[in-house]
């Protein structure tokens, strides 16, 4: 119970948790229950016999759904949504959940069956019949930022959108292979890219720092190998804050459109043309910035991430008087209140909001 409080400190709200039995599974719902947290459960007896082991957890308060298999190949999507239909067909309350593999070259989607990215996607939704898409992507490297990240969001956010569902993604907690130990502007930056694109859950890898090996030597994930917390366990609560209290922003929102800015434009992206009609003047220097106009509940967010992910990012902008700031504690404030030019720190963002004029 202590872990899992430990964890709900740390401001998460699910846990993943693949158990060695179904006996393991309950103590574990036990004990996420009295601390609040919910649990996506795996164990080899949900593959074995899926409606006895779903009708044995299916009303425990603490769960939130089953895990079925990670980073598929499209030839086993019909295996998959077979076992996905025969689980909701108990229990048609919690969701099934499956995370797919990002993009790559041709070799990867080789391996993957498929000719393209999008048709990994497409196809997997159209076999396997889950309420909410969700891919991994970890685009920082030791060598700087991978250049086909923004493209693998535009895609699949896309595909989610056309799919009619919500999408999920990934931020790195864990350092691995060629992964450094996570800064709060890295994981600043992946978060808010997320949410730029519309995602409706952020997740991490890892929370507990798997055992690795000679290549991937996992290090540093907020729990460490010693269980005791890393400076990743810090980072990534305080993350969690700042996410909670923007919450009201993302939940739900439609993204209405997603711009970059910059003398060089991410690969696969759409470069800022036009502003929305309150605002009089946008231009970043540096590398550049992410620019997400949202609408939620009446209400128009422009997010702007600083796509560096070092270096501070100066910021021009100025707008009417209808035009407010959002501060990192969700309150608003006239934008006119400071200054014109303004930085933005390493991978982080600014927000301001409107009112959405009625037609």
């Amino acid at each position: 119970v202590e872990r899992f409080e430990e964890l709900r400190d740390a401001g998460f709200t699910l846990n993943f948790r693949s158990f060695p039995s179904a006996d393991a599974v309950a103590k574990g719902l036990d004990a996420a229950g009295k601390a609040g947290i919910k649990l996506i459960i795996g164990c080899p007896e949900l593959e074995k016999e899926p409606e006895k082991t779903v009708r044995r957890f299916m009303n425990h308060s603490a769960l939130a759904g089953y895990f079925l298999r990670d980073e598929p190949r499209s030839n086993e999507f019909a295996e998959l949504g077979e076992w996905a239909r025969r689980i909701q067909a108990v229990d048609n309350e919690h969701f099934c959940y499956l995370n797919l593999f990002p993009t790559g070259p041709k070799e990867h989607l080789d391996q993957l069956g498929v000719k393209s990215y999008r048709e990994y996607v497409s196809r997997f939704d159209e076999q396997v019949p889950l309420p909410f898409l969700t891919f991994d992507h970890y685009p920082i490297t030791r060598d700087g930022l991978k250049a086909e990240w923004y493209e693998n969001l535009e895609e699949f956010s896309d595909e989610a959108r056309k799919a009619g569902k919500p999408f999920w993604a990934f931020a790195l907690a864990t350092s691995h292979g060629p992964y450094p130990v996570p800064t709060p502007a890295m994981l600043r930056l992946q978060v808010y890219s997320d949410l730029a694109y519309g995602a409706q859950g952020i997740q991490y890898f890892t929370y507990w720092t798997p055992q690795g090996d000679s290549f991937w030597d996992y290090q540093f994930g907020p729990i460490g190998l010693d269980g005791k917390r890393t400076v990743a366990y810090d980072r990534v609560r305080a993350m969690n804050q700042e996410l909670k209290a923007l919450s009201g922003i993302f939940v739900g929102a439609k993204v209405i459109s997603v711009r970059h800015t910059g003398d060089r434009i991410p690969r696969g992206t759409k470069r800022l043309t036009a502003l929305p009609e309150p605002v009089k003047v946008l231009e970043t220097e540096g590398t550049g910035a992410v620019v997400s106009l949202l609408e939620n509940k009446g209400r128009l967010y422009l997010l702007i991430v600083n796509r560096d992910y070092e270096c501070p990012m100066r910021l021009t902008f100025y707008a009417d008087e209808s035009v407010g700031r959002v501060l990192k504690d969700g309150s608003i404030v006239p934008a006119q209140a400071y200054t014109g030019v303004l930085e933005v720190d390493p991978g982080d963002a600014m927000i301001y909001t409107w009112t959405k004029k009625r037609k």
